[in-house]
């Protein structure tokens, strides 16, 4: 798959800050580019993962002296890519740009860890409303590397209609159907579809976690990352920030921000049971993009056709090409979920 110059020029999440420990180096993919993170004291680094004297995998390597050490021949390396040291030789490795490795921007935000391929990317990765807002109890879900296309997630998490058959009994029911409005705004760079009901989802998540809500509006943020926020008559209740990492054309990396409203229930508590309930949904939203995949593939390529619950029609697949919407509210569609 070749990825849209949108998404090569995009930020993207691909670790979390926890799990790269000072003085150790790890392996990432993204948009098919294998990168080395590294912890030093003098902070974090992405390279090209790799070497350029004899093109081993520097992310094998140790930190050592605040550098990125391959394991072929020693050759050390700074966050910006510098050779500081060839063993043995005597070499301005600070003035010698042949011998540099390939470095990436990399900043550290909210607990993730963002590398940018593209010099065409922002100078920050820009983020949904409320990642970082304190007045909320925050964690971060890092789900693995899953088989599929990073854009058919996003098409999945916007996508109220498949909650009723791929999660009946957790989000919705397929044997008991509520009527919703489905109200679709789309904003130029990014659309959303907010849900109006006027009773909660017949599902556990619902019953359970969310049982004053009365409104939902999922968001594209264009090109990998969804926010959806569910809300009650005067608050909101939970809000969770997806963010689908293209690993190859073949994979993905998810990860998703669970952010809700500080109060009686401690942080870990509320984790404990958003875990509990949404590991089967996230285990057959993983399995549904693997199987959906396999025919793709199968095939050759993918044929969609547009059924009437298919309200955002083409217009997921412009953003995530770096196209812009006119900007604008459709009319209310009432529908049952």
């Amino acid at each position: 798959m070749t990825f849209p110059q949108s998404v090569r020029d995009a930020w993207h999440l691909v670790a979390l800050s926890k799990d790269l420990k000072r003085g150790k180096a790890q392996k990432v993919m993204c948009c098919d580019t294998p990168i080395a993170l590294f912890r030093s004291e003098e902070g974090i680094g992405a390279l090209v993962d790799r070497c350029p004297h004899r093109n081993y995998p520097l992310s094998e390597g140790r930190v050592h002296k605040g550098a990125l050490e391959c394991p072929y021949h020693g050759w050390r390396f700074a966050s910006d890519g510098t050779c500081t040291e060839v063993p043995g030789c005597l070499v301005d490795t600070a003035h010698d740009q042949r011998l540099k490795a390939d470095a990436l921007r990399v900043v550290e935000r909210h607990g993730g860890i963002f590398v940018a391929l593209s010099d065409a990317a922002p100078p920050e990765p820009v983020l949904p409303p409320d990642v970082g807002n304190p007045e909320l109890d925050h964690f971060w879900w890092q789900q693995g590397t899953w088989v599929g296309r990073a854009y058919d997630a996003v098409e999945n998490v916007m996508d109220p209609f498949h909650t009723n058959h791929l999660h009946h009994g957790f989000i919705r029911r397929r044997d008991r159907r509520l009527p919703v409005e489905l109200i679709v705004t789309s904003h130029g760079d990014g659309i959303d579809m907010a849900i109006e009901q006027t009773q909660p989802d017949y599902g556990l998540m619902s019953r359970f976690l969310e049982r004053d809500r009365s409104r939902s509006v999922s968001r594209y943020y264009p090109p990998t990352t969804v926010q959806a926020r569910w809300e009650g008559e005067t608050k909101l209740t939970l809000c969770v920030t997806a963010i689908f990492t293209p690993a190859t054309g073949n994979s993905l990396t998810p990860f998703a921000r669970f952010s809700t409203p500080k109060g009686l229930a401690p942080s870990w508590l509320k984790q404990a049971a958003i875990r509990l309930f949404l590991a089967p949904v996230v285990s057959q939203d993983r399995r549904a993009l693997e199987r959906q995949h396999e025919v793709m593939t199968h095939f050759g390529q993918p044929k969609f056709i547009s059924g009437p619950g298919d309200i955002l029609k083409t217009r997921l697949h412009r953003l995530w090409v770096g196209e812009q919407l006119e900007p604008g509210t459709d009319p209310a569609v009432e529908v049952r979920l």
